[in-house]
């Protein structure tokens, strides 16, 4: 196990010791100095010098102008467009429209409404014999 990890696990340690502490002030003091303990430790100024290469190195930045230009770039606008077209397309098209008209058309038939007054009658009768039931 390498310091990093060994340092990690004695951070663990203390935040669940501070966790299952009595009292809150103590407990908070004691995950305070286990967060100092961790910040000023070796391994987490390697880890914030690390991070901070990352994050302000050349690939960084190389990166974030790559997504940017990505982002910017003709393709992606062009892409944008034609989702928007074909998307509006599809909306407006002949078959979107039959489409809606066949659910219009369904939803207004008869075979729907015979559905709708079953389903009352079952509910209705579902509910009077359970207030038969309660009343016995």
């Amino acid at each position: 196990m390498n310091e990093m990890e060994r340092q990690a696990r004695g951070f663990w340690a203390r935040l669940m010791d501070w966790l299952r502490g009595p009292r809150a002030a103590e407990a908070s003091r004691r995950a305070r100095n286990a967060l100092d303990d961790v910040r000023t430790s070796e391994a987490g100024r390697r880890a914030e010098s690390a991070l901070r290469d990352l994050r302000d190195g050349d690939a960084s930045r190389k990166a974030k102008a790559a997504f940017s230009d990505l982002r910017d770039s003709e393709a992606v606008g062009k892409a944008k467009d034609a989702t928007r077209d074909a998307l509006r397309d599809l909306r407006d098209a002949d078959a979107g429209r039959k489409a809606k008209d066949a659910l219009r058309d369904l939803k207004d038939s008869e075979a729907v409404g015979k559905a709708k007054d079953a389903a009352r009658d079952v509910l209705r009768d579902l509910k009077d014999s359970a207030g038969r039931r309660n009343k016995a």
